[in-house]
């Protein structure tokens, strides 16, 4: 190739980079577009966007279930307990052996601190959360006669029990309805616009108000469930979500199916790419 060869191919990078720019705007120009849609949107039209964003979650995600490995009430709340500041997957390895030495409530009441501490270390905060069971175990030996209560107004007196905690326990050990605010969950809906609040408890209500009371569970294990395997916080995968249509947000990721499916994680992965046509 002669140079004059050479310098005659030159042109063709700021052709390249023009031509990419131009994309970008017009991909941008869609995205806004797309979102205007969603301005002065009504309350019942925001209710209804809702209920469709949900349905839409239950075909994504035909079987939801909560991620922390448990066989009775108990478990589980020493299960959500640990998993403060800690992930499912970290609790799950560490509860075979604690479950296993601490099967009652008064168990957990006479537990030797410092074994407790070293069974629960891999969660993180361990010396915290030890001195939460044990005051639980304590707690439900002299005011519930070791049995883990049914109400939400019991639960949160517990000690290591919050709001979120006693909504987990009541929807998945006992069967009753209740919203999971935790990261993912606030994170999503105000991506949706469903509600712009910051508050967990405040989020719930709203979320409440737009969502069947039957739903709360299943809801909550739903979009938890988009936010770790779709809906990612830095990238989202929007060119292959099944909530495009009705996302205020969409765009913020790559719109691209081709470049959106390898952010897609988790089991469901397969089936997520086969409702996105690939």
């Amino acid at each position: 190739m002669t140079a004059g060869e050479t310098a005659a191919k030159k042109p063709a990078a700021p052709k390249k980079a023009a031509k990419k720019a131009a994309k970008q705007a017009a991909r941008s120009g869609a995205n806004r577009s797309h979102a205007r849609k969603f301005e002065n949107e009504s309350p019942l039209a925001l209710k209804r966007r809702a209920r469709r964003m949900n349905r839409k979650l239950a075909e994504a995600f035909p079987h939801v279930y909560c991620e922390l490995d448990f066989t009775n009430p108990l478990e589980l709340t020493v299960a959500t307990i640990l998993s403060a500041q800690s992930t499912d997957k970290r609790v799950n390895l560490t509860t075979p052996a604690l479950f296993k030495k601490y099967r009652t409530a008064l168990d957990y009441a006479q537990a030797d601190r410092t074994e407790l501490e070293e069974l629960i270390r891999p969660t993180g905060f361990y010396r915290n959360k030890a001195n939460s069971l044990i005051r639980l175990g304590q707690e439900l030996v002299e005011r519930f006669d070791g049995e883990v209560p049914r109400t939400l107004e019991e639960l949160v007196t517990l000690p290591g029990v919050g709001r979120k905690t006693a909504n987990v326990i009541l929807g998945n050990a006992f069967g009753i309805p209740g919203i999971t605010v935790d990261t993912h969950f606030g994170r999503l809906v105000r991506r949706w616009r469903w509600t712009d609040l910051e508050d967990p408890v405040k989020v719930e209500f709203a979320v409440a108000e737009l969502i069947e009371r039957k739903e709360w569970t299943d809801l909550s294990h739903r979009v938890i469930f988009h936010g770790r395997r779709v809906c990612h916080a830095r990238k989202p995968a929007c060119g292959v979500c099944v909530l495009a249509d009705d996302c205020p947000s969409y765009g913020i990721g790559p719109t691209d199916p081709l470049q959106a499916a390898p952010l897609v994680k988790g089991p469901e992965r397969d089936h997520l790419l086969a409702l996105a046509g690939l």
